[in-house]
C-alpha cells in the first residue's frame, strides 16, 4: 500500500476514534464553523405568552434550559408596563445571570410610528421610544427593534421615517444603542423603499433586522395581496442590517423551511459580510411552539455550516 494512502487512513481512522470519544468537542468545533451567533426571539414563544402559561420572566431559563441557546431577544408587549421598574428588571438580569443568557434586543411594537407624518404624532412616538433604549442599556441589550410605519405617500412616509428615526438615533447614541427597522409590512417590507432610508439617515447606529418573512407589502382577507421578493430584499438590507430574523412558518419532511430557501437566503446574508446574531423567529400553526423553535434552530445549524 503506498505510503500515502496508509497515512490518510490511519489520519481518518484516529479523526473517527477522536469523535466517538469526543463527540462534544466535535459538535462545537462543528458550530464555530458557523458565521453567525444564534439568539432566540421571544415572539416564538407568543401564544404559550399570551395565554399565561409563561411570563417574560421565565423567558431566559425556558432559552437556556429548552433550547440551549444563550442570547435572546424580547418583545415589550410582554412586559410593557415594566420599562422603568428597576425591581423587575433586576429580577429579570437575575435569572440571565443564573442561566448564562446574553441580552440581545427589545423589539418595541404600539408605541407610535416613526415614520408618522403629523409632526405632533413623531414626536410623541420618538418620545415613547425613550424609555426603551434607556430600557435596553439597564438589561444590557446592543440594540431596539422598532416600526417606521406612517400614513402618506411612499416619499412622504420616507421623509418622516429619516427624521423621526434620526431623532431617536440620536438619542439612543448618547446610550450606545442602536435602532433597528424590521420590514415590517407596508412600505418597510420594500427592500428598495427601506434601504432607501437607511442611506438619508446615514447613521452608524440606525440599521436594519431582514426578516426572511415579512416581505408582505399589502395584505387582504385571502393573505397577501403583495409580495416583496424575500432573497431582493434581504439583499438590499444586509448592507444596513445588525442582525437577522430567521423567520419560519412549516418545514418539509427533511426540515427544510417550505416559505424560504434557507440555504440561498443564508448564502445572501454571508455574502454581504454578515458576522452578527440570527434570531429564531418561528411563527407557524402546525408545530407546537417549542418544537418549531428546535426545527428551526437545526435547520440554521445545517445551514450555517453549509453555505
Amino acid at each position: 500500500m503506498p505510503s500515502n494512502r496508509r497515512m490518510f487512513i490511519k489520519q481518518a481512522a484516529g479523526a473517527a476514534a477522536g469523535m466517538a470519544v469526543f463527540p462534544a468537542a466535535f459538535a462545537e468545533v462543528s458550530k464555530k464553523k458557523m458565521f453567525f451567533d444564534i439568539s432566540l426571539a421571544e415572539w416564538s414563544l407568543h401564544k404559550a405568552l399570551f395565554s399565561k402559561k409563561i411570563t417574560n420572566l421565565d423567558f431566559p431559563a425556558i432559552a437556556r434550559k429548552e433550547f440551549d441557546i444563550s442570547i435572546v431577544e424580547y418583545v415589550n408587549q410582554f412586559f410593557k408596563d415594566k420599562a422603568q421598574d428597576k425591581t423587575y428588571l433586576n429580577d429579570l438580569l437575575a435569572r440571565c445571570k443564573d442561566n448564562g443568557i446574553t441580552n440581545h434586543l427589545i423589539m418595541i411594537d404600539g408605541e407610535g410610528n416613526l415614520g408618522a407624518t403629523d409632526k405632533d404624532e413623531q414626536t410623541k412616538a420618538v418620545e415613547n421610544h425613550h424609555r426603551w433604549v434607556e430600557c435596553a442599556k439597564f438589561l444590557g441589550c446592543k440594540t431596539i427593534r422598532v416600526n417606521a410605519a406612517g400614513k402618506g405617500t411612499a416619499e412622504e412616509v420616507s421623509k418622516a421615517a429619516v427624521e423621526g428615526l434620526g431623532k431617536l438615533g440620536e438619542f439612543a447614541k448618547t446610550m450606545n444603542i442602536n435602532v433597528i427597522v424590521e420590514n415590517h409590512g407596508g412600505y418597510s417590507s420594500n427592500g428598495q423603499w427601506l434601504s432607501g432610508v437607511m442611506k438619508q439617515v446615514n447613521m452608524k447606529n440606525v440599521g436594519t433586522l431582514p426578516d426572511f418573512g415579512n416581505f408582505c407589502i399589502k395584505r387582504g382577507a385571502n393573505g397577501c395581496e403583495e409580495q416583496y421578493d424575500r432573497y431582493q430584499g434581504t439583499q438590499e438590507l444586509m448592507p444596513f442590517a445588525k442582525g437577522v430574523s430567521a423567520k419560519t412558518y412549516d418545514f418539509d419532511e427533511n426540515g427544510n423551511c417550505i416559505e424560504t430557501d434557507y440555504s440561498r437566503v443564508m448564502k445572501v446574508v454571508k455574502d454581504s459580510g454578515f458576522k452578527g446574531i440570527a434570531g429564531i423567529e418561528y411563527e407557524g400553526n402546525k408545530l407546537d411552539e417549542y418544537e418549531g423553535i428546535r426545527k428551526t434552530k437545526a435547520l440554521l445549524e445545517r445551514v450555517g455550516t453549509m453555505v
